[in-house]
C-alpha cells in the first residue's frame, strides 16, 4: 500500500492530443506504450460517492490491477483553478486476474458499482521530475483528455509545477475539467 498526495489538472483536448507528443518528446520526456485501463467504480449505499466526490475503484490493465481510494472533495482538495490535491490510497493486487476477486469482495460488503470506465493511456514522464506524468487520455464515450499529474509525499509546489508544465505545453487555454472520469462518462449514459 502507498500513500502520497496526487495534484492534478485535466484539461480537454480539441483533438486526439497526437499534436502534444512531438512537443513532449522535445521537452525530453519519454512516452510509455499505450495501455488500455478498465476502472470500474463503486460507492457505500449510504454515502453517495457522486456527491462527495469520492473514488473507489479497482483498475485493470493488462495484468496489472489495483484497489484505490482517495477521499471526499473538501475546498481544500479543490481549488478554483481546477486543480485537484488529495491523498490517494493504492492496493497492488499481485495479479490481473485478482480484480475481478477484488470487485466481488467489494460488492459482497455492500458496495455498488457505478459504471465502468475504459480509456486508452499514453504517459510521458521526464527523467528528471520524477513523480511527474503528463497523460494523454482517449476515453471511451466522454473524449479526449490530457492530465498534468505530480505525486509526492506533500503538496508543496505542485499546482505550480503543474502550471510551469500546462505552459510549456501551450494548453493553458484548453478548458479544464473538474469532474473525474466517472462523472463524465455516467453523463453520457443519462
Amino acid at each position: 500500500m502507498t500513500d502520497t498526495i496526487e495534484v492534478e489538472r485535466k484539461r480537454e483536448l480539441p483533438d486526439d492530443g497526437s499534436t502534444l507528443a512531438p512537443l513532449l518528446a522535445q521537452l525530453g520526456y519519454v512516452a510509455s506504450a499505450p495501455v488500455t485501463e478498465v476502472d470500474t467504480y463503486y460507492s457505500r449505499p449510504d454515502v453517495d460517492y457522486m456527491q462527495t466526490v469520492e473514488c473507489l475503484r479497482v483498475r485493470r490493465r493488462g495484468d496489472f490491477a489495483e484497489i484505490t481510494y482517495k477521499p471526499a472533495s473538501t475546498p481544500t482538495t479543490h481549488a478554483a483553478d481546477d486543480v485537484v490535491s488529495k491523498v490517494e490510497t493504492n492496493v497492488i493486487l499481485r495479479e490481473g486476474k485478482q480484480a475481478r476477486t477484488a470487485e466481488r469482495l467489494l460488492t459482497s460488503i455492500g458496495m455498488r458499482e457505478l459504471v465502468c470506465v475504459e480509456k486508452t493511456r499514453t504517459t510521458y514522464r521526464h527523467p528528471e521530475t520524477p513523480g511527474v506524468t503528463v497523460s494523454i487520455d482517449t476515453v471511451h464515450g466522454a473524449g479526449t483528455f490530457v492530465e498534468t499529474e505530480v505525486n509526492r509525499p506533500t503538496a508543496d509546489g505542485a499546482a505550480e509545477l503543474v502550471e510551469h508544465i500546462e505552459k510549456q505545453l501551450g494548453i493553458i487555454g484548453h478548458p479544464t475539467v473538474a469532474l473525474p472520469y466517472r462523472d463524465l462518462v455516467l453523463r453520457q449514459h443519462e
